[in-house]
């Protein structure tokens, strides 16, 4: 597994029955990596895997692995343990290449019980496993300490995906570990920041509907080239932010309906967005595609 890159944290598309459309994503999933993604997170907070069943969850890793034979990477989220090391079995049997371990849903347990859960997740398998910080979404905070707890532990631990939105987490987590684990980037609007920190990779959001920019970014950012990555962030930074706010699922879907590429439908109790707040998204959606430049 090579931990590196621009890897999206692919949505899950519906139809009008707001049962997965299996079609559309696959064909997704193709103009991702076509456009030089080196993997794909599926089931992730994005991809609403806690509204997807056990059995569509396992669908959506099989087509997510039948179009493509770079890394497909597994969300690992449930209310229980015991589900979640369900899950992860049948994420190996099934061809992932990897696992993204998150916390448990709903309870915020203290450090033994989290590190207790995710332990039990990392340990199941024989997968190299990515830790999903967010304790803005989940309430659960991994902190350095903890994390550097665990990969000492757990030698299939091998990287992290940071949510926190504080990207000196980026540099506590590397003092105390060195290159021990590969640095994910989890926020689109830190990109930039967490490279420069020394994070070698992207779980990307906005990828979902600009996957040529999203990868063009992190490679000028990736190469040091500071000014040609800026004027690209410059540009890309309104779009970017949309994914760090609490209904950035409907807004990335909205997006990549206004580009051609999915639908806005989401399984409730998420709502599509109305009223002002869908105006005031669709001119930043707007003013970007209006403003895009060729690459």
């Amino acid at each position: 597994m090579i931990w590196h890159g621009v890897f999206p944290a692919i949505t899950t598309p519906f139809d009008e029955a707001l049962n997965v459309d299996h079609a559309f994503l696959a064909k997704h999933a193709r103009w991702q990596l076509d456009a030089g993604c080196k993997g794909l997170v599926a089931l992730g907070s994005l991809g609403e895997g806690a509204t997807l069943s056990h059995e569509e969850k396992l669908e959506v890793l099989k087509t997510c692995i039948d179009v493509t034979d770079r890394p497909v990477i597994a969300g690992i989220s449930a209310l229980s343990t015991d589900e979640a090391v369900t899950l992860a079995k049948e994420a190996e049997k099934a061809g992932c290449q990897g696992l993204m371990v998150l916390p448990q849903y709903v309870y915020k347990g203290d450090w033994r019980e989290n590190k207790a859960h995710v332990a039990s997740v990392i340990r199941a398998t024989s997968l190299p496993c990515m830790l999903y910080n967010n304790p803005v979404a989940y309430g659960i905070d991994f902190l350095p300490e903890q994390i550097a707890e665990l990969a000492t532990e757990h030698p299939n631990l091998e990287a992290v995906k940071e949510s926190s939105t504080d990207v000196r987490r980026v540099t506590a987590i590397r003092a105390l570990l060195g290159n021990r684990l590969a640095l994910f980037v989890g926020v689109d609007d830190a990109i930039v920041e967490g490279i420069a920190a020394g994070a070698v990779g992207w779980v990307a959001g906005l990828v979902n509907a600009f996957p040529a920019e999203s990868v063009k970014l992190f490679d000028l950012a990736v190469a040091g080239e500071d000014q040609a990555a800026f004027e690209l962030y410059r540009w890309f930074l309104p779009l970017l932010r949309l994914d760090t706010l609490p209904k950035f699922v409907q807004y990335i879907k909205l997006t990549q309906q206004v580009v051609g590429m999915g639908h806005e439908r989401t399984r409730p109790p998420r709502l599509t967005i109305a009223g002002d707040e869908r105006k005031h998204v669709m001119a930043v959606i707007e003013r970007a595609v209006g403003t895009r430049k060729k690459l």
